[in-house]
This record gives C-alpha cells, sequence and structure tokens, in this order.
C-alpha cells in the first residue's frame, strides 16, 4: 500500500523486477473488469429470479460471486448515470445530464479511470462512453491505452463505430465485437506484465429493435410471464406527474400494450448476446492465466420499465427503472463459489470507490459513494441508511427526488397546477416489491412518512450545499423543497428545451 505514494516509476519497476516472471503472480495488484449493460433491468437475468430467460454466464458469474440484490442508479438515464459511476458522485455534484450541463475537465481528473492509469494500470474503455468532457466531446481516447469508445448512442451495427470496424467482418453486431475487443486488450496487458482495467459499455439491450440475429433460435416462438405489475390497471395510483413524460406514452408507442412477448423476445435476446460476450471475456482470462487475480464487475446504466404499471423505458423512480442488476466476483475472496446475495443498500456512485479500493488507492473525498470490498468480506452487513434517486431529466412535472433505504422509498413529485396537486409517493419495498399500495396516504403509516420526510429532507440539504458551480441543478433546490408552495415555483420557473431522444 505504501508503494502507491511512490513515484510511478518506482511502483513499476518494483511489480517488474521484484517479482516472479509468471503473469499470474507478476501482476500483484488485481485486475479489474467493469462490465456496463444500458437498460438492463433485473427481470431478464436468470440468477435474479427468472426462469424464463437464459444468461448462463452471468448465473455462473453470480454463483462463483456476490449477487446484490438492492442495488440502485442514482439517476436512471444513460449520461448522467455514467457520470455518476466514473466520479462516484451524485449527479448534481457532476453536473453532467442531457440539458443540463457537460463534465468538467476537473471532475473528469478524479474519475477512476484517470487515477488508476495514473497509478500504473493499463487501461482500456470500449463502448458507449455517453457524456461529454468539455474540450475534448465525447472522444476520450487519449485518456486510455486502448479506446474502441464511440459518441452519443453508438450503434449496433460495428462498422458503424469508427474504433470497433476492425472487428465488423467477424462481429458485424456490435455485442460481440466489444468481447473480442476485451480478449484482445487481456491479451495486451499480459504482454506487456501490467496490471489492466478494462471498462466496457455496451450498446445492448438499449430500446429492443436491433437483437444480433445470430442468436434468433434462443426466444423464437417464446410467451412470457407478465409482471404482476403490468399494465395501465397496476398504474392507477402512480402520481399524475409520472404520466406527463414519454415514459407513460412508450407503453403503447412500444408495442408493450399489444405485442409483449415479441418486444421482450427481442430485449431478452440481446441480453442473451452480453452473456455470450461475457463468456469470451472469462474464457480469454482463464486462457491469459489471469482469471486467479482479476476481478469483476457486472452492471447496467439504469433499468428499463417493460410495461410495469403501463409505462415503457426508464427516468422514473419506480424499482423497474431503477433497480438493476449487480454482480461482482473477486476470485481472491474467501466467499468466492458460495452462492450468496447481498441485501446492503448500493449505488453506482459506490464503483469508482470501490475499483480505486481495490487498485490500493486512497478514495477521494469529493466522492459520494462508498467502497463495496466490505460487502465482498462479510454479505450480511450494512454499508449505508440511504440513497438518492434523481430525475431531472425530460418533461419538467416528471422531475423529482426520491430517497430509498432497504424497506422504504419516497418521492416528491413537486410539480401542480390546474389539473394536478403535488403528490408523495411512499412504497414499502419489502412487503410490497411491486409498489402496489401507496403508503403515504395511509394514517397507519404517519410516523414512518414523517420519518421519510427528513431523509428526503436532507438528501435536499445535500444538493442545495453540493451542487456543482454554475450548474443548472441549482434551480432543483427550490423545486424540490416541501415547504415551497407549487404555485410560488410555477411563477418563476424557467422554459426547459424540448427531450431529447435517448
Amino acid at each position: 500500500m505504501k508503494l502507491l505514494n511512490k513515484p510511478l516509476t518506482l511502483i513499476s519497476t518494483y511489480i517488474i523486477l521484484c517479482t516472479p516472471t509468471h503473469a499470474q503472480e507478476t501482476i500483484k495488484r488485481p485486475n479489474i473488469i467493469f462490465l456496463f449493460a444500458d437498460d438492463q433491468n433485473t427481470l431478464s437475468v436468470g440468477c435474479y429470479g427468472n426462469p424464463e430467460v437464459q444468461t448462463p454466464n452471468m448465473d455462473k458469474l453470480g454463483a462463483e460471486g456476490i449477487i446484490f440484490d438492492k442495488h440502485y442508479n442514482t439517476t436512471s438515464i444513460c449520461m448522467a448515470s455514467r457520470a455518476n459511476v466514473m466520479t462516484g458522485m451524485y449527479e448534481y455534484k457532476t453536473g453532467t445530464n442531457f440539458n443540463h450541463g457537460n463534465m468538467t475537465p476537473e471532475i473528469w481528473s478524479k474519475s477512476y479511470p484517470i487515477l488508476l492509469r495514473k497509478a500504473g494500470y493499463l487501461t482500456a474503455f470500449a463502448g458507449k462512453f455517453g457524456f461529454e468532457v468539455n474540450g475534448h466531446g465525447y472522444n476520450c481516447k487519449e485518456f486510455f491505452d486502448a479506446w474502441g469508445g464511440s459518441p452519443g448512442q453508438t450503434n449496433y451495427k460495428t462498422e458503424k463505430n469508427a474504433s470497433m470496424k476492425k472487428y465488423a467482418k467477424e462481429y458485424p453486431h456490435s455485442t460481440l465485437s466489444y468481447g473480442a475487443f476485451g480478449q484482445d486488450f487481456i491479451k495486451r496487458a499480459v504482454k506487456e506484465e501490467k496490471p489492466f482495467c478494462l471498462s466496457i459499455s455496451y450498446k445492448a439491450p438499449h430500446r429492443p429493435v436491433a437483437p444480433d440475429p445470430t442468436f434468433n433460435h434462443i426466444y423464437k416462438d417464446k410467451t412470457f410471464t407478465k409482471p404482476a405489475n403490468y399494465g395501465r390497471a397496476a398504474g392507477a395510483h402512480m402520481s399524475p406527474q409520472s404520466k406527463q413524460g414519454r415514459q407513460y406514452i412508450r407503453f403503447h408507442e412500444w408495442s408493450y400494450s399489444d405485442k409483449y412477448d415479441e418486444v421482450m423476445a427481442k430485449y431478452f435476446q440481446q441480453v442473451y448476446a452480453i452473456d455470450v460476450s461475457v463468456g469470451m471475456i472469462r474464457a480469454e482470462l482463464a486462457a491469459q492465466g489471469v482469471a486467479d487475480n482479476t476481478v469483476i464487475i457486472y452492471t447496467s446504466d439504469n433499468g428499463f420499465i417493460c410495461g410495469s404499471h403501463g409505462y415503457g423505458s426508464k427516468v422514473l423512480p419506480m424499482e423497474e427503472s431503477s433497480r438493476v442488476p449487480l454482480i461482482i466476483y473477486d476470485p481472491r475472496s474467501n466467499n468466492a463459489g458460495k452462492q450468496l446475495h447481498s441485501t446492503a443498500l448500493t449505488a453506482n456512485i459506490d464503483f469508482a470507490p470501490t475499483i480505486l479500493e481495490l487498485a490500493g488507492l486512497p478514495i477521494p473525498s469529493n466522492m459520494d459513494g462508498v467502497s463495496l470490498l466490505p460487502l465482498l468480506k462479510d454479505p450480511k452487513q450494512d454499508i449505508r441508511n440511504e440513497i438518492s434517486f434523481i430525475n431531472v431529466y425530460g418533461a419538467l412535472p416528471t422531475t423529482s427526488l426520491s430517497v430509498i433505504t432497504k424497506d422504504w422509498k419516497y418521492s416528491y413529485w413537486w410539480y401542480g397546477d390546474k389539473t394536478m396537486e403535488p403528490q408523495e409517493d411512499l412504497f414499502h419495498l419489502t412487503i410490497d416489491p411491486d409498489e402496489m399500495i401507496n403508503y403515504a396516504t395511509k394514517e397507519e403509516s404517519r410516523e414512518i412518512l414523517t420519518t421519510m420526510r427528513k431523509t428526503y429532507d436532507r438528501a435536499l440539504a445535500h444538493w442545495k450545499t453540493n451542487t456543482t458551480p454554475k450548474s443548472k441543478h441549482y434551480r432543483y433546490g427550490k423545486l424540490f423543497d416541501r415547504n415551497i408552495p407549487w404555485q410560488e415555483k410555477i411563477s418563476s420557473k424557467k422554459k426547459t428545451k424540448k427531450e431529447k431522444v435517448n
């Protein structure tokens, strides 16, 4: 650990000269692989309890590692979530989201890819980068040793992603091309005898429209069981504010209402392709003799609603959108292979601190997240009491702030007009995981409602005092305040730009 405070050249010298020559023994610091899906919910993974899907490699990873049952993205939209992951900070501190601003170089300089590379790790990124760094745009190639990244949404056709074109002939669909990229980078890192950090951000299963035809047979003619909270009838109690954005419209637009099996077959097929890619990467780790020293983290940038409560897409605080799969496998752990689950409350802001601690590096004080390594040692413990869930993307009435504990989720829908009043939602996630009962309207829940309001107020206070300078996030300090009448908020609100397609 103390060596990490020495100049980088001395660290490299120690690793190369003072250890055996065999690759697996030479790399004392663990290799780290961060695999990031796009729009993947827990329904799509077998080890999360759905026997109708095929995810053998994810299931194997879960059996060997730790499956996290209460993992949330603090913002359920790609641009903001990816910034959360890289920096370990809430959105209002990164200032990064559609129509709200890009990441500043100062904030980017404290991201986990930058810090690991400075510490001697060989770093690589491939896939959907997802946000812009001022002065660099989406193309952050110069910050990595190997680059397969692409701007914006990227493309399912490999040939359309300039940095990945060399894989297009063998892997015309982008999902498997990222597996091939990972294999090549692992080979390079072993040859150079360096610890490595590989970050891959798949485009799949982002809006299920273009699955790899190689796997058309997997779910051909399959039918699927609808969730218990499926359909418009199961969303009557949901706030009118949440129904003002495109998430409500897309229940019909994206055919969840009349072609559920067809849409879900495409969605699950895209996840299956990721599963194959995961298998490719793990096979290469074994072939290169570094599997026993490589930590693998698998998760998604946000969930996907897929018809629950009569909504589609993501963004909103409901479970299908905010809670996502998380599997961490550390082969060095005494708990590896024990098929363990953790019910600790975890968040996407925890990845940067976790990755830095894995590498033996200090965690910057600016980070809001905490390391998840204690949970690998003892999955039964807890690391926090609550997290915030943020939505400032899209139609103004749908914006909201939520706070989540292990048992409860409280959301405050601040917006009001002639047709609707501000609404509070209070869901008991333990006994009502489908969020079918709003306890905010129940007299017997007065005490817990008071407690969750206080939790919410603390979260908003942190927002108000920690918003990045000159950020558009400042305005929400007033909009989300429960003690300011909605009429006062509406009279002073600024006009917002039209939603961008994501």
